[in-house]
């Protein structure tokens, strides 16, 4: 006979817990096993530590409960210290994301870039008196300086960018209240070591693009029955992330791009994020990718593929019009050589954009 009481299972920190499962940016899923530690670290060492979560905070995520970013934000974070939590039932549309702020007074929203942009074209965000935040936080996506700048502007409140991974449970590297230096992912957090890689497989000095390691306590043990994947990623105490990074002369990380999209033209390595950034500094880009193809020589050169923000233009003029554009503010060499305008651009669940499926889009 099944007893009344429910005894807790014998458990330690380091005993397998759950799987999450990869949003499928780079191609197929990946299961990464976590354990029970893992949850207890990325609240204590980034909810509580870095960004200074409270008991009276009242937490909204985009993110769902069953990504690793909506994870920690929706469910571990807000039990950690008592605070209370809402959860959107569907879609986060602009129309509902502003609605909740409005009504349900969020003291701490997190947000991807993607959505950031959606609700400053959306013309539905309250105005600085008529909402409680104390700041925003965005991962999934590197957040560009022009759109924080707006966002500021309009709302009148900090979006603190970071870097998690599925890999490493939640955010790693961040920027904090009070220390927000626009264009980049901020600073380890506390707990976590970072280094940059070259090919060689040792550190880069501090200024070049190197890949990005994380060494830290929410490390997932591997990827379920992905032998040679979890050799690839998981080294000793240390991750591969997949991302290139450098570090200015101030100790702040900036971000280059993934490692699978990075270009290079000319002999010299090209961050698509970079053009990516100049681009939507114009007012006509609501959203952007820049890939790599190749010209007819079969040399690659910079793609950028467009979301406008309203359908009446005229894409032959804005094209000429984007490309001087970014001349004007990089290297000309770094310039779309191409610009195809869509309706959308094919992301993940968790609204990162897959590259991968515009540099093939068979």
């Amino acid at each position: 006979m099944q007893s009344p009481v429910f005894a807790a299972a014998e458990t330690s920190p380091d005993d397998m817990c759950f799987w999450l499962y990869t949003s499928g940016t780079t191609g197929m899923p990946k299961g990464t096993v976590h354990l029970h530690g893992n949850l207890r670290a990325t609240a204590d060492l980034y909810a509580k530590e870095t960004i200074g979560i409270r008991e009276d905070d009242i937490m909204f995520s985009a993110a769902k409960l069953f990504f690793a970013y909506g994870l920690g934000n929706g469910l571990t974070f807000p039990f950690s210290v008592g605070a209370t939590v809402i959860l959107l039932d569907g879609p986060p549309t602009p129309d509902d994301v502003c609605n909740i702020i409005k009504n349900q007074k969020p003291t701490i929203f997190y947000g991807v870039p993607t959505l950031f942009a959606m609700l400053l074209a959306s013309g539905l965000l309250p105005e600085q008196d008529d909402h409680h935040l104390r700041y925003c936080t965005s991962a999934g996506e590197a957040l560009p300086a022009d759109l924080l700048a707006r966002w500021q502007k309009k709302v009148g409140v900090d979006i603190l960018d970071g870097i998690g991974s599925t890999e490493m449970l939640h955010i790693f590297l961040s920027n904090r209240p009070g220390d927000v230096r626009p264009g980049s992912t901020g600073k380890p957090v506390t707990g976590y070591d970072i280094r940059l890689t070259g090919d060689d497989g040792l550190p880069v000095p501090q200024g070049e693009m190197g890949a990005l390691e994380i060494s830290g306590p929410s490390s997932a043990l591997m990827y379920w029955n992905r032998r040679s994947k979890s050799i690839e990623t998981f080294h000793g105490p240390w991750t591969r992330a997949g991302d290139k990074y450098y570090q200015d002369e101030d100790g702040y990380f900036i971000y280059c791009g993934r490692t699978d999209d990075m270009l290079k033209v000319g002999g010299i390595y090209v961050s698509p994020f970079e053009v990516e950034a100049a681009l939507i500094e114009h007012e006509a880009v609501l959203e952007v990718a820049v890939v790599g193809m190749a010209d007819s020589d079969q040399l690659i050169k910079p793609r950028a593929v467009i979301v406008a923000n309203q359908a009446n233009y005229d894409t032959d003029a804005l094209t000429e019009e984007l490309k001087l554009f970014v001349k004007e503010r990089l290297a000309p060499f770094k310039y779309p050589r191409w610009i195809e305008f869509v309706e959308e651009l094919p992301k993940t669940a968790t609204g990162k954009i897959q590259r991968f499926k515009l540099r093939d889009p068979s």
